[in-house]
């Protein structure tokens, strides 16, 4: 295989799918070469579609070759070791453990603020009541970003664009249309990540699809 060419990543709806915008953003400022293929969401039929593509049933999907690949770090990880010019992990080894902690506590963790506060690119900015674990969640992320800030002196979480900003891209865009927080690092953060190119293609892509997924509205 010729390394990351005829790499294709299936993603779903760009206005709600978080995960799939993790990955699509890593690669699209990273500059790595790849086509996409976008199947919207059908939730009424909980999705069925994507065991065509996907054997988890879930987006996004990356196929290079006869791999398959259908989770958003796993792929994160394998376009970094594909293309180590795109620095999509910080070139220290301990800045790098740093940044794999903070993407991993984000795979994992955050439940309450990803149910009760979904991506949505196309949402009007306003308030809603949140729970206590959304304020927590917060709260926690606040802490990492202000730390990681701190440390690199940015704009990014180390210094320069890396998966780590990728996997909490669709925080910047809870933080704002819900407005979870107006701490002056996090507005100062979220104001670098969307002047990225690549996050304004993502977003006026999202703006013009014609699909609606009631269960992602709130």
């Amino acid at each position: 295989m010729n390394e990351s060419a005829d790499l294709h990543l299936i993603i779903a709806n760009k206005n709600y799918s978080s995960w799939s915008f993790r990955p699509w953003l890593a690669m699209a400022a990273g500059g790595v070469e790849f086509r996409e293929t976008v199947v919207p969401f059908d939730e009424p039929n909980h999705n069925q579609h994507f065991l065509e593509f996907s054997p988890s049933k879930k987006v996004p999907v990356l196929q290079h070759g006869d791999l398959t690949l259908w989770e958003s770090l796993a792929i994160m990880e394998y376009v970094a070791d594909l293309n180590p010019q795109a620095g999509l992990w910080p070139e220290d080894v301990v800045e790098r453990g740093k940044a794999r902690a903070v993407s991993h506590e984000m795979h994992g963790g955050f439940s309450a603020l990803r149910a009760e506060c979904p991506m949505n690119m196309r949402r009007k900015i306003g308030a809603i009541a949140v729970s206590d674990a959304v304020r927590a969640d917060v709260a926690r992320i606040e802490t990492v970003w202000a730390e990681c800030l701190e440390a690199s002196g940015g704009p990014f979480l180390f210094g320069q664009f890396s998966n780590a900003d990728a996997m909490y891209a669709p925080v910047v865009n809870r933080f704002e249309v819900y407005a979870l927080s107006s701490a002056p690092h996090v507005e100062a953060y979220s104001k670098a990540t969307k002047a990225l190119p690549a996050w304004q293609k993502w977003e006026e892509a999202s703006r013009a699809e014609p699909w609606v997924v009631e269960e992602e509205e709130v």
